[in-house]
């Protein structure tokens, strides 16, 4: 067995199903070792470039808990799964990127595809190893996957050199536990701030519960919502957090922050108590954060100590596992109707409902609610970055946890096809609806090949408003509608586009041809649909906190729209 071999055999004792990648020079021992006839249990997906690779080991892991895995070859190989690597680390994904390097005699001379990539990577990964002794690699691969998916999950890159991977292994064993100096995540929460937590809670007349991405992770929806009904306390999510409650729970506040529901905001601006749970009060949910909760104490559940205080000074810190430090507050709270509160909360979402005006040309949120209807919400929604991603969040009412996956904390624009294509091979027996727009779908469209040629049937909703919508629509409020760099015309046409893919194209112009057109795509499950909707130009994402700002200057849709 050589290094690549063993590290092939490493993957499957971790229980690896599928790799994402692309190979190439020093790659080349890890595809050989790929193509064993004892490595046929892993399934080994070529795309068609690296950032998607990254993209759809995301999707997987997302969609499962699972850890992704993408591999990649030395040099540009590398460099181009860095964008991947930077969206797993802020949305806390738990993936492992393997990278081909070049011989360990030739790192640092400037050889042919060389990149320092555990330099690059540096700022964006949990670790890095680099083996230079070929008997260190099933330990590392064991340290990789547990630094992965322990405490708060992210990326962890293993470069192999190409040397090392052909030299021979003398014994190999995989071990069965490790340990790792200095890393020691907690996961047990301390009583006393337990006990001091449910106090305040008890004692709070609005509190808010303020549930992030790590409610997801930690599989805590099911805590996080006795919670709600036992201290009868309203809930709000963020982007990365929804699914958390269903929305449609009557404690349900759906999702706050920027282009948040007004009622959530209001909520968040009343309350005198929040408690954040697995999020890390960004500067989307926050804007002005002297003004953020202003007054309300805080109560922080969170796994990660460097985000305890960062932002927000918490009154009372509970760190550990977010599943853990919910049932502790569960155990101890009283029962509280909180009348005054909830009825207050109620009306917000009578007065302020989300909305937006019917008449003139198509409408995404009209789309949007068409495919919750048609569904019955029971597909895996994937959003790129943009309008169409804050509309999805806005009007498809969510009913599970991992139901729900889009790039947050980095805002990649190219997400949403790949990471499509990973959820769907994780999940081969459900619909994978991708919800993108015509700015963002462009910067990976080429893995429409990887879903045509490996049978992994996509449905795709593009939003084809003929420009990077977001942007407009910030030009529009706050640059006197100076447009620079925001309009893509007409090209390419994406209904020919998906047919010399081998997909399935639609085109949609009117209201009255939505409907057909979901029912078509749903019952199409042979081959990956893409439905290009002609959606109105002008159509702007409300509510609006503009950034900076606080909940004072938010901004609804006009009056009078549906």
């Amino acid at each position: 067995m050589n290094g690549a071999e063993a590290l092939v055999e490493s993957l499957k004792q971790e229980g690896v199903d599928v790799i994402f990648g692309i190979s190439g020079g020093a790659a080349l021992p890890i595809y050989d070792a790929l193509n064993l006839e004892s490595s046929r249990s892993i399934r080994n997906i070529l795309v068609r470039h690296e950032q998607g690779a990254a993209h759809m080991a995301e999707g997987y892991a997302k969609s499962t808990g699972k850890v992704g895995v993408c591999l990649a070859t030395s040099g540009p190989g590398a460099t181009n799964l860095v964008t991947g690597i930077a969206d797993a680390l802020l949305d806390s994904v738990p993936m492992v990127a393997i990278t081909g390097q070049v011989a360990s005699t030739l790192i640092g001379t400037d050889a042919f595809q060389e990149a320092d990539i555990m330099g690059i990577t540096m700022p964006i990964v949990k670790h890095s190893f680099q083996p230079r002794d070929v008997n260190e690699i099933p330990e590392i691969v064991k340290k990789a996957f547990y630094l992965a998916r322990s405490g708060r999950p992210g990326p962890v890159l293993i470069d192999l050199p190409k040397d090392i991977a052909a030299q021979e292994i003398t014994n190999f064993k995989y071990p069965t536990q490790v340990s790792i100096l200095g890393y020691n995540p907690v996961k047990d929460c301390v009583q006393e701030d337990v006990d001091r937590a449910v106090e305040m809670i008890n004692q709070a007349q609005k509190p808010v519960l303020y549930a992030g991405g790590g409610v997801i992770i930690s599989e805590a929806h099911r805590e996080l919502a006795a919670l709600a009904e036992k201290g009868s306390i309203p809930v709000a999510t963020t982007l990365m957090g929804r699914g958390a409650i269903p929305d449609s729970h009557p404690l349900a506040l759906h999702m706050l922050g920027m282009h948040g529901t007004a009622y959530a905001n209001w909520a968040v601006g009343e309350a005198d108590l929040l408690i954040a749970v697995g999020t890390r009060f960004d500067d989307r949910v926050t804007g002005n954060l002297a003004r953020f909760a202003p007054h309300a104490k805080v109560v922080h559940l969170e796994m990660d100590p460097a985000e305890i205080h960062k932002n927000r000074h918490a009154d009372v810190a509970v760190q550990g596992d977010a599943k853990e430090a919910l049932s502790r507050l569960l155990e101890g709270i009283q029962r509280n109707a909180r009348q005054e509160w909830v009825a207050r909360i109620t009306e917000w979402k009578t007065q302020e409902p989300l909305r937006y005006d019917p008449a003139g040309p198509l409408k995404p949120q009209y789309i949007l609610e068409q495919l919750a209807e048609t569904t019955g919400m029971e597909p895996i929604f994937v959003t790129d970055v943009g309008q169409h991603q804050m509309w999805a969040a806005q009007f498809l009412p969510f009913k599970r946890p991992r139901q729900w996956l889009t790039s947050g904390g980095l805002g990649t624009m190219g997400f949403g096809l790949p990471a499509a294509i990973g959820a769907k091979v994780a999940n081969p027996k459900q619909d994978v609806w991708v919800i993108s727009g015509d700015g963002s779908f462009q910067m990976n469209l080429q893995e429409l090949a990887t879903a045509t040629l490996y049978d992994i049937p996509v449905k795709i909703a593009l939003f084809n408003n003929g420009s990077l919508g977001m942007v407009k629509q910030w030009q529009t409020l706050f640059y006197n509608e100076r447009y620079e760099g925001v309009h893509l015309k007409d090209v390419p046409d994406f209904k020919l586009l998906a047919e010399a893919y081998g997909a399935v194209g639609i085109r949609v112009n009117t209201p009255e041809e939505v409907r057909p057109a979901l029912e078509k795509a749903r019952n199409i499950q042979d081959r990956t649909v893409l439905i290009d909707f002609q959606v109105d130009p002008d159509e702007h994402v409300y509510p609006m906190i503009p950034a900076g700002q606080s909940v004072d200057e938010m901004r609804l849709y006009p009056r009078g729209s549906k």
